[in-house]
């Protein structure tokens, strides 16, 4: 089994795994724009076609998906996003210093990045698409916090 989280835009999709893809060295493996659905789908104003209705980037074998929506469709879309985090996790410190770095570059840090008493790194953010992420550095087997 495989949980993937799915990440909804209003016209950014394309954009914001593109981001992604290059931060987190992700492969866009689909990408399709409203234009190429089927005849028969309910969404054809002119002004969608460009806008993605579904994609897929792969991550090492995590996964991401996405697409675009309206209001039309998802009332809330407009709205903060809450209840969730995209969280991914390293052993690697630097590595999570620079995706907390990269990711949070035209949003904002929540939790700036910085030792906590579970995790030699950690962050959180909400990125320039509005997406939260939480960023965590894995301890070693014989990591203990500089504060303990």
């Amino acid at each position: 089994m495989k949980i993937v989280t799915s990440l909804s835009f209003q016209g950014q999709c394309r954009e914001a795994f593109e981001f992604y893809a290059r931060v987190l060295g992700g492969k866009i493996t689909a990408s399709f724009p409203y234009s190429s659905a089927p005849p028969g789908m309910p969404v054809t104003d002119e002004k969608y076609k460009n806008w993605l209705l579904h994609c897929w980037m792969e991550v090492g074998d995590q996964a991401l998906m996405g697409a675009d929506m309206d209001v039309e469709w998802a009332a809330n879309i407009a709205k903060p996003k809450n209840g969730f985090d995209v969280t991914i996790h390293t052993p690697e410190i630097a590595e999570a210093r620079r995706w907390f770095d990269q990711l949070s570059a035209g949003g904002r840090a929540v939790m700036p990045f910085a030792e906590t008493f579970w995790s030699p790194g950690f962050g959180s953010l909400v990125d320039k698409f509005g997406i939260p992420w939480m960023i965590n550095t894995m301890p070693s087997a014989n990591w203990k916090p500089s504060q303990a």
